[in-house]
């Protein structure tokens, strides 16, 4: 592949391990703004490093998950580094082999989305490592990762989109990079030459609040106030006239006994989605305990005569889950759970007017209006992750799953 019209930060990013000024630094760290061009520039630059340093040696590629790195950076590398070197890869033993001219090194996948992932990565030597949005993986993965790069010459190579600033990797990694040996690079989408104005603009106009504030000003920044901070009835609330008459219909539920039971359902039609009813039950305040059975005519009833495509519920409803299943009537999937991404995804829908709601589900319009992040720990320290207060969340959290497990694959975002 040609490198044409590189900005230099991505310049930096792809050769600093080269240049006088920069080559006894033990890493570099990249952050800033989605689309911003870090992943290609470090994913080239760490293959180059490499193969021009070492020579039969094991390194290591971490992202959130193995499949995330897949789509990020295994897919496209053989294309970015044609021309400068040979990938192979070893799925089934999440390896990559690569070769440059006589020079072979192996390139092993790992996976760090949750504290038990340091144990993937025991036990082998390393000569370097790139983490993918190191920012998403616990503390003990990336330090297990580090100290497995013993090799002489080794280095380290990290990526991320900004997060909360009481965030491990903030603190202990970029507030103190000069002390660690560290390069550290801030990029922008202005960073991307390969982005024109016009997409630029669509990425500014995708987010709104928090999100905006990481993901296009590249800012490490507290979450605080409303979550879903641009709803508003004016944009997002149709009359019941409105609602569309013909589409596909889809149900997302929270599953709750005290707690409440949310289910809405969903219409999918000209490239929006409107949530045309609702149910919803609060066993805590009706001082009434409904029965997985029970629940499930309430379901029967929202669905009406309609033909519903799907039914997507809480994944830790197991009870209610079997419950469907065992009518026969409707297919039923497990949500996709992941809660800041899947927050983010719902954020862009409404900031795309792609969400809509009918006057009736006055519910889900209610908690849009209460729905907050969490800024206190129990001990009143300030949060060192992102989390929403666990009230008012239950219509919140049954929108969240239809956005994550239906929309974003009927209706791309962008």
């Amino acid at each position: 592949m040609k490198y044409r019209n590189l900005t230099k930060r991505q310049l930096i990013a792809m050769t600093w391990w080269k240049r006088p000024k920069f080559k006894d630094y033990d890493g570099i760290i990249c952050d800033g703004s989605i689309r911003s061009g870090k992943t290609l520039s470090m994913s080239v630059g760490f293959i180059m490093w490499a193969m021009s340093a070492f020579d039969g040696c094991n390194f290591g590629l971490c992202g959130k998950t193995i499949e995330s790195l897949r789509r990020n950076v295994v897919k496209e590398l053989p294309d970015w580094v044609a021309g400068i070197a040979d990938v192979q890869e070893r799925r089934s033993e999440n390896m990559l082999i690569v070769t440059a001219g006589e020079r072979t090194n192996r390139f092993y996948l790992f996976g760090g989305k949750d504290e038990s992932s340091y144990s993937l990565i025991q036990g082998i030597t390393l000569a370097g490592v790139l983490f993918d949005e190191v920012a998403l993986m616990p503390r003990s993965f990336v330090e297990q990762a580090e100290g497995r790069c013993s090799v002489d010459g080794s280095k380290f190579w990290y990526n991320c989109n900004p997060e909360n600033p009481q965030h491990w990797f903030y603190k202990e990694r970029l507030l103190t990079a000069k002390e660690k040996n560290l390069i550290f690079l801030h990029f922008t989408m202005k960073d991307n030459n390969s982005l024109s104005e016009r997409i630029r603009k669509r990425y500014e106009n995708l987010y709104t609040g928090i999100f905006y504030d990481r993901y296009i000003l590249g800012l490490w920044c507290v979450a605080e106030g409303l979550i879903y901070s641009n709803f508003s009835r004016e944009k997002h609330v149709i009359k019941q006239s409105e609602i569309p008459k013909h589409g596909e219909h889809y149900i997302s539920i929270d599953y709750g006994t005290l707690n409440p039971f949310s289910a809405g359902l969903w219409c999918v039609s000209n490239g929006k989605a409107c949530r045309i009813g609702e149910y919803y039950h609060n066993g805590r305040e009706a001082k009434t305990q409904l029965t997985d059975e029970e629940y499930y005519r309430e379901v029967e009833k929202l669905a009406g005569d309609r033909i519903i495509q799907r039914i997507v519920v809480d994944p830790s409803a197991a009870s209610f889950i079997t419950t469907i299943r065992k009518h026969g009537k409707f297919a039923v999937r497990k949500a996709v759970n992941d809660v800041l991404d899947g927050i983010r995804t719902t954020a862009g829908y409404l900031q795309s007017g792609k969400l809509l709601f009918s006057e009736n589900c006055e519910n889900a319009i209610r908690e849009f209006g209460l729905y907050r992040w969490d800024d206190k720990q129990a001990s009143g320290k300030p949060q060192t992750d992102d989390k929403p207060m666990k009230e008012n969340d239950h219509a919140m959290d049954e929108i969240r799953y239809f956005c994550m497990t239906v929309l974003r694959l009927e209706i791309p975002l962008v």
